[in-house]
């Protein structure tokens, strides 16, 4: 049994994955309240669905980018769990469990995630064989600033509000929006990418993983 843990934004999830199927999930959006609210999630899921810390073999965790303050009340409730229990730890960049729920396209990728002060985080995907593929380090940026950049059709994904979402909207002919429900950030995505990285013994060390933070043009860390 896995566990999957992701409180990269205020979009926070847990699931629990066996490898053949998603045993339980749970996604919701907190107002920032990730320090009294994740860990009794944790707990309720894992009660509902009769699973005990023992029965745990692995744990997953979302890396970022994100809040920096929520991103590491994420880790380090993963890492305490996996120190207690020595069960392996292993990290997943945050917008690889995006791209995870894309189906693969012969187009761009853009995955995007709210980073304060009315700005997004953005990864740019190109398309290889059967999976998406990063091409650019991710960036910062105004929904206005990535409208501008996307110059060929490209699938558009992620936390995008209402505004944003009519923004980028204006630009028809070249953003393809994935819809609401394809842009939830789901932790069993993250239970399945976590999972193969386990079964192929790529852990991570639980003493030096550590968060992907962004920075701005003005230093500003998000």
């Amino acid at each position: 049994m896995l566990l999957a843990l992701d409180t990269s934004t205020q979009y926070a999830g847990v699931a629990l994955y066996e490898g053949a199927q998603v045993i339980g999930e749970a996604v919701w959006r907190t107002q920032n309240h990730h320090t009294v609210e994740v860990a009794p999630a944790l707990q309720d899921l894992m009660n509902r669905c009769g699973v005990r810390t023992a029965d745990l073999k692995a744990i997953g965790v979302a890396l970022g980018p994100g809040s920096f303050t929520s991103l590491r009340i994420g880790l380090a409730l993963a890492k305490g769990m996996a120190l207690a229990a020595k069960i392996p730890l292993i990290g997943i960049p945050t917008f690889d469990i995006l791209t995870a729920a894309q189906p693969v396209q012969n187009l761009p990728l853009v995955v995007a995630l709210q980073a304060g002060r009315g700005r997004l985080a953005v990864g740019r995907y190109q398309p290889k064989g059967s999976h998406w593929e990063s091409q650019s380090e991710p960036q910062v940026m105004s929904v206005d600033e990535l409208a501008q950049s996307i110059e060929t059709p490209t699938l558009v994904c992620g936390e995008l509000n209402a505004a944003e979402r009519v923004t980028l909207a204006r630009k028809r002919r070249l953003v393809i929006l994935a819809s609401p429900a394809s842009s939830l950030r789901r932790p069993s995505y993250l239970a399945e990418l976590a999972w193969k990285r386990w079964r192929s013994n790529k852990l991570d060390d639980p003493i030096r993983l550590a968060p992907i933070y962004l920075s701005t043009a003005e230093g500003v860390t998000v």
